[in-house]
């Protein structure tokens, strides 16, 4: 009786997964090498493949393009009848071919060097044709691909995607490339807008700016949470300037420590329940670092956020379903 069809699917994620781990164990110097490759590069990089290799190629290319560095995908086979034109002498070649011996690919090397590009290889045997002419080569070795027959690139895939990936990532740590250069290669798409979204952006005035003075009683300022709705009440000094912060949480917490006599808590000043030189941010932070910083924030995260100005005046406050309404993702929602 044949596998049922889960158990297949189950064996070849932990195949792919098994040689993804021993890959990241093996990762030297060449890929180092192949990093510092593409940031020297002065003119474009030039991704090179065909069939299942290809297809990973273009996905590299755009990846590249996206995050700083210009790239092009260049199909091994339409090169030979003009497309090879598009490589100048200053450009990076990337070329993918998990045998090292695929005819497009390794029948391209000498127009390619006749330019003067240099060729980083992305191959599985450091032995190959492909690799013994390029000038930096990252191999991931030998492997057996996850089908019966063992032919069907599906080991090697996931191992040449994830290299792929690799190399994009660290060239765009190395680049310091951040949410101000995503948002300038996406211009009109929804995750650069999410990427500089400012928390001043979000806050409407009064209605996302509650504020009680530190000698206001307990029941005031609970009246200002039921009011707003936002999950905590900005505590001022007489100057408006943020001393404390009462939140959902300080309410309940206080209640529940005070064993029925809520009646004698109420005309307290709210000063003796609020959290004293809370965590706050200014208005010009970018919204997703202040979603990191609820999300961060020790002892345990936190949903909501002051706002202050330069001289520490109360003028708002953020809460995280409002940072998760306007499209950032939320740590806590990812699991």
């Amino acid at each position: 009786m044949p596998p049922s069809s889960r158990d297949v699917g189950k064996d070849v994620i932990r195949r792919e997964a098994e040689a993804l781990t021993s890959l990241a164990a093996r990762l030297g110097p060449e890929f180092d090498a192949a990093v510092e490759a593409i940031l020297a590069t002065k003119g474009r990089v030039v991704v090179c493949g065909v069939g299942k290799s290809g297809h990973i190629g273009r996905k590299l290319a755009s990846t590249l393009a996206s995050t700083g560095t210009p790239a092009v995908y260049l199909h091994a086979a339409e090169a030979f009848h003009g497309d090879v034109g598009v490589v100048a002498g200053d450009d990076l070649v990337i070329a993918i071919s998990n045998s090292g011996t695929t005819a497009e690919v390794t029948g391209l090397l000498p127009t390619i060097r006749a330019t003067g590009a240099r060729i980083v290889a992305l191959t599985g045997s450091t032995q190959s044709p492909l690799a013994r002419a390029s000038d930096v080569v990252v191999a991931f070795g030998e492997v057996r691909e996850a089908d019966p027959l063992g032919v069907v690139p599906t080991v090697s895939g996931a191992l040449t995607l994830a290299l792929c990936d690799a190399l994009t990532v660290a060239v765009l740590v190395r680049r310091g490339f951040g949410p101000v250069e995503y948002a300038r290669v996406h211009p009109s798409g929804a995750i650069g807008r999410k990427m500089t979204m400012k928390v001043g952006e979000l806050l409407r005035g009064a209605d996302t700016n509650p504020v009680v003075r530190a000698n206001a009683t307990f029941q005031t300022a609970i009246d200002a949470l039921t009011k707003h709705a936002l999950g905590g009440v900005s505590v001022t000094d007489e100057g408006g300037r943020l001393v404390g912060l009462l939140t959902d949480g300080d309410v309940r917490r206080t209640f529940a420590a005070a064993n029925g006599l809520v009646k004698d808590l109420l005309t307290r000043p709210v000063a003796d329940f609020m959290t004293k030189k809370p965590t706050s941010i200014g208005p010009d932070m970018l919204a997703f670092e202040a979603l990191r910083t609820m999300e961060g924030h020790r002892p345990r995260p936190v949903d909501v956020l002051p706002i202050i100005d330069a001289t520490g005046r109360a003028i708002g406050l953020i809460h995280m379903h409002t940072l998760v309404q306007a499209g950032l993702t939320s740590g806590k929602d990812e699991g």
